[in-house]
């Protein structure tokens, strides 16, 4: 019998971490819940979990940059990506309508990706929280009224909430990417299928530099789909570059990034895993 995996996620039962957490490792998994990111590189490295799952973009939001810091900084291995439709539902106990909400409480993200929605209720008070499961818990488990939360379906059927407004997001189509994180050459499965690399570099401190790296990938038929800067630390307005790649022959993309590294200072690979397909909704 196949022991079960153990997967940190930011969050607790019910959160688009823990959806995603799913949708990678089947349902037989037992969760490691962090009420922040910054839990999670610890336990991967450390090895009290096998994997963990770490929100990096939102399509509404853009990059959450700690994380990609956080990935750096402890040295952890992108193991794969998944793609999100996230669908923002209010809820509250159940007889509880719109007119009798006074606060709604959920994640800062959260709160964001509904704003269009909010700015026609102006008398609900908003209240940033730890987690949009965790919200929808506490009121569950307070029983409290005139209070609601902004979280997932499975939230909502996992604590007991009566869903007071589907699908409250600004954008109809809002998707969250998600990486899958293991210890650098920890256990889990390399994914059969790579066709995708997320890198780290530093540029030569030469004009067009970052031009010549970013054109040697063009050159090997590359599809460079993000690239994103991030200071450097203790090296006022200096910057490094987090860059994903999609290519269709491995070799290729050994040989690119041979020549990258020759025009570059530094280049780390912080992961090859599979591209995710993004699955659009309606």
């Amino acid at each position: 019998m196949n022991k079960k995996k153990k997967i940190a996620i930011q969050g607790i039962e019910g959160s688009f971490h823990h959806i995603v957490a799913n949708q990678y490792f089947g349902n037989e998994i037992k969760l490691q819940e962090c009420l922040s990111f910054v839990e999670i590189p610890e336990l991967v490295n450390t090895e009290l979990v096998d994997g963990a799952v770490m929100a990096i973009e939102n399509s509404l939001a853009g990059s959450i940059l700690p994380n990609y810091a956080l990935i750096d900084e402890f040295d952890l291995s992108i193991q794969g990506e998944v793609h999100l439709p996230i669908h923002h539902h209010l809820m509250g106990l159940k007889g509880q309508s719109l007119a009798d909400i006074k606060e709604v409480w959920s994640h800062p993200m959260a709160i964001l990706q509904c704003r269009k929605f909010f700015r026609n209720h102006p008398h609900i008070k908003l209240v940033e929280e730890t987690d949009t499961a965790e919200s929808a818990k506490q009121i569950h488990e307070k029983q409290l009224k005139g209070i609601a939360a902004i979280a997932s379906k499975k939230a909502a059927e996992i604590y007991g909430l009566h869903i007071i407004e589907n699908k409250i997001q600004t954008r109809k189509q809002n998707y969250t990417r998600f990486f899958i994180l293991k210890k650098r050459n920890g256990n889990l499965k390399r994914p059969l299928i790579i066709n995708k690399a997320s890198l780290k570099f530093i540029t030569n401190h030469q004009t067009g530099s970052l031009g010549e790296a970013l054109n040697i990938f063009t050159a090997f038929n590359m599809n460079l789909s993000k690239i994103q800067s991030l200071p450097i630390i203790d090296k006022p307005w200096k910057y490094a570059f987090f860059a994903d790649v999609i290519f269709d022959d491995y070799r290729q993309f050994e040989k690119a990034i041979d020549k990258v590294k020759e025009k570059v200072s530094s280049l780390k690979i912080l992961g090859e895993y599979q591209q995710s397909k993004r699955k659009y909704d309606h």
